[in-house]
């Protein structure tokens, strides 16, 4: 069944004025003016063909017309805020859905979410190991990037751009690319991994020397698995933390992107 259009702005100024019995006060409540209240209700009566108020020597009185639909009205109304309530419920659920690179994951990310979980024994994670997933389509309330800034998304970079040339102990002299991996001039790469996780773990196992977000390679360094050559130098890509500005918004969301920021 088609709706009716519903004029809801001029329904809540009708509200207002029918509760004070006064445009002036009604137009106090809305932070109008009074002659916007007054410019409101005569486009609410021509759009129902019926008249609402009428002035009297004793001041504002309802029409039985205007009188009749109130009741269903402020009932309409006290379901959009409870509609309202329940969106922002959901809003404030403790279920996260995250995509990340599963490199960064491993690295970084697992062990701050552990922390949040620990402080938040309720807290539930769906992961998803595609960054780059849809937001929608997926459902995501947050995803991690390594990208050179939000674009149109919010965000907040989570690590300081930069990055290193790393090898293992005793490493042949030869290259690990990978695509996003910028080799110094000259070098020619004998292993060609499909991600950073493939190029930390080839590095790791000894097989060559390659360039590395910092954030990725911090552990392995201070375990003494991997050795830095060069660097930390600075990058123009960086791990960001994004979500389009509704799930933002959300205080979910927010707590945790400020355990994250804060960690």
């Amino acid at each position: 069944m088609k709706r009716t259009h519903l004029p809801l702005n001029a329904l809540r100024v009708y509200d207002a004025a029918a509760r004070h019995l006064s445009f002036t006060r009604a137009a106090d409540e809305l932070a109008v003016t009074p002659a916007a209240v007054g410019q409101q209700i005569r486009a609410l009566e021509d759009h129902l063909g019926v008249v609402l108020f009428r002035r009297t020597s004793k001041g504002l009185e309802l029409t039985p017309e205007g009188t009749s639909g109130l009741e269903g009205l402020r009932e309409g109304f006290l379901r959009f805020e409870e509609s309202v309530q329940a969106m922002q419920a959901g809003q404030a659920s403790d279920r996260y859905t995250i995509a990340a690179p599963r490199e960064f994951y491993a690295q970084w990310l697992s062990a701050r979410l552990a922390d949040y979980q620990a402080k938040n024994p309720d807290v539930q994670f769906h992961l998803v190991a595609n960054e780059n997933a849809d937001f929608t389509e997926a459902n995501l309330d947050l995803a991690i990037r390594l990208v050179d800034g939000p674009g149109e998304l919010e965000g907040l970079q989570l690590a300081p751009a930069e990055r290193v040339i790393v090898a293992a102990p005793d490493a042949p002299e030869t290259w690990i690319e990978w695509p996003g991996a910028s080799l110094p001039e000259g070098a020619a790469a004998q292993i060609k991994a499909g991600n950073p996780g493939q190029a930390l773990s080839s590095a790791i196992a000894g097989m060559g020397r390659t360039v590395l977000p910092g954030p990725l390679v911090a552990e392995a360094i201070a375990a003494g698995r991997l050795e830095v050559l060069d660097g930390p130098n600075e990058s123009h890509r960086a791990y960001w933390l994004l979500a389009p500005l509704p799930q933002w918004r959300q205080k979910k969301v927010k707590a945790l992107v400020s355990h994250l920021t804060d960690a």
